[in-house]
């Protein structure tokens, strides 16, 4: 079993948790490794509630239309609440979109791979944290990831000259989620789960 990540902060969080991980852009437009995955990494919540750093285990993923892609058993991840995800093909930072999202789909949160990897027919589950919210919106900081999950350090400078409060808001949030996800990690390595 496999996680795979979209960006690269969150394939290095997989890695010191000890865990198989592969990094495949955003959108799980990369070429996929062989044998089940398991989507891993950042989410953002569609509802009050969910804080930064907290862990989900998909018990469904649906795309943004509401339509189921995947369902399944959560894995076993301890902290992790059982959930619905979202699988949307762009970020979703307005309050006002995320609220109606939530309200057509019933997911609390959202990301950007999860439904792409369902549709492989390979996924075992899913695995997120949250790293943003309604009340603490990724804002700018959003853009800096390129499509193969680097990040463009000349947005982020940008964004923080721009929104300084609100984007080191997002980047706490982020790394608050990434110490999540190293400790997720740990519990999905493979003589974790048997395999």
């Amino acid at each position: 079993m496999t996680l795979v990540c979209a960006l690269r902060v969150e394939e290095a969080a997989a890695a010191r948790g000890g865990a198989r991980a592969s990094r495949i852009g955003l959108g799980a437009s990369g070429l996929l490794p062989e044998g089940r995955l398991v989507s891993f990494g950042l989410a953002g919540a569609l509802i009050p509630g969910l804080e930064p750093g907290t862990l989900l285990s998909a018990r469904k993923i649906v795309d943004a239309e509401g339509a189921t892609v995947w369902e399944g058993e959560p894995l076993p991840v301890p902290g992790a609440l059982a959930a619905v995800v979202c699988g949307s093909r762009r970020v979703v930072d307005e309050p006002a979109a995320r609220r109606a999202l939530a309200e057509r789909t019933g997911a609390v949160a959202v990301d950007m791979e999860s439904a792409a990897l369902a549709r492989s027919g390979r996924l075992a589950g899913a695995v997120r944290a949250i790293s943003d919210t309604p009340a603490r919106p990724v804002g700018r900081l959003a853009a800096a990831a390129r499509p193969d999950g680097r990040s463009d350090w000349m947005v982020v400078a940008r964004s923080f000259l721009a929104e300084p409060r609100g984007s080191l808001l997002a980047a706490l949030g982020a790394r608050r989620a990434l110490g999540s996800l190293r400790h997720a990690a740990a519990a999905l390595r493979p003589e974790a789960v048997g395999g």
